[in-house]
């Protein structure tokens, strides 16, 4: 018999000898078992695929043996990171066998007692997984995982964003008055989460992600104009002015994609924190092609001990104790300030309790000829 993986590294690193290990599965487990570890060593999937064959051999060989009581269960690698990885395995072969098995259905009964010792090899995985959730996250595959659960938060919700708008415009007929308000609340909660998910890639690119390596020409009115498109609708349903303030000579050469996601960021943040008065989204001319955007409400202000940790992500503090209503995360602040910075600019803040916010920042942004 092979021995078992814990016998041979406790990193689980050493190289396995992939036909050995498909024999062992095929003796222990039978053929359509062994043919799900085959196809998973020849096509793994692209966050397993960095493995190698014989490591991810190795690991199939744990699993197999747990599955069907050889060794103990907590032998070998114990580690939160392992665990995962060895879940993911067995989940990766699951799907094979299934997939196989909708083509050819096999006995019933083996189909059961394949599945229920695949269980248990993930159930043995489980307890450090529970209790370790951060060496998820900090594992290799963990900032993958987070950013590829955003994009696909991204795009559901964005057809929501896009839906509730057609029906709030009565594209889709008419609606009355109570029904406009309760489509502008879905609205407004699928925008906050979109740009949730935005923040999550954003951190995990660093914050400071320009979209293009070059200025391009843009219309800066425009740019205002879209941001207006998209959050007049939470102005709406909270009965607040939104005022947007353009500029003369508005074609100029810059970033747009992340003054645009900074600037949608402020708007969203402000609407979100006021409920009387309004938001004035502005840009205005200062000096020569200094061009300053700026973000004011008329919300109850930022108070001295939410100051301290403004810009600080995944900030944890009560909000009894801040006063002030931030999020949880914190991301979109942190995120603001770091494309500011990478614009060339710095996101300066004045605010007073009970009488508003205004953010600001100035961008050198030369004239555009054409578009």
């Amino acid at each position: 018999m092979i021995p078992h993986p814990a016998a041979r590294s406790a990193s689980g690193s050493e190289r396995t000898d992939e036909s050995e290990v498909l024999d062992e599965v095929g003796r222990l487990a039978g053929s359509h078992l062994r043919e799900a570890a085959a196809r998973l060593l020849a096509a793994p999937p692209s966050d397993l695929a960095e493995l190698g064959e014989g490591v991810l051999a190795s690991h199939i060989l744990w699993i197999i043996h747990t599955a069907h009581g050889v060794g103990a269960a907590g032998d070998g690698e114990t580690h939160g990171a392992t665990l995962v990885l060895r879940r993911r395995i067995v989940d990766v072969l699951m799907t094979e066998l299934l997939g196989a098995w909708s083509v050819e259905l096999p006995r019933s009964r083996h189909m059961l007692d394949t599945l229920e010792a695949l269980e248990a090899a993930r159930a043995a995985c489980r307890p450090v997984l529970e209790q370790s959730f951060a060496a998820e996250l900090a594992d290799r595959g963990g900032l993958g995982l987070v950013v590829e659960v955003a994009h696909d938060m991204r795009s559901p919700l964005t057809s929501i964003l896009f839906l509730s708008e057609i029906l709030h415009r009565g594209q889709s007929g008419g609606l009355n008055e109570v029904q406009k308000r309760q489509v502008g609340i879905i609205y407004s909660a699928a925008l906050g989460l979109v740009g949730m998910a935005s923040d999550m890639i954003e951190v995990a690119r660093g914050g400071k992600h320009l979209s293009s390596s070059q200025p391009q020409p843009f219309s800066i009115n425009e740019l205002l104009a879209s941001i207006g498109d998209l959050v007049t609708p939470t102005a709406e349903e909270k009965g607040l002015e939104l005022r947007i303030a353009p500029l003369s000579s508005a074609h100029r050469l810059g970033y747009p994609t992340a003054l645009s996601r900074v600037l949608l960021n402020l708007t969203t943040n402000a609407l979100k924190f006021t409920h009387e008065g309004g938001v004035e989204l502005s840009a205005c001319a200062v000096d020569g092609n200094i061009v300053e955007f700026a973000v004011c409400d008329s919300g109850p202000g930022i108070s001295a001990d939410a100051m301290e940790t403004l810009y600080q992500p995944f900030r944890r503090e009560p909000r009894r104790q801040t006063g002030y209503a931030f999020s949880g995360t914190g991301l979109g602040l942190a995120i603001c300030r770091r494309l500011v910075t990478a614009l060339g600019a710095e996101l300066e803040l004045e605010t007073q309790e009970g009488s508003g916010t205004r953010f600001s920042f100035r961008l050198d942004l030369p004239p555009a000829s054409t578009l």
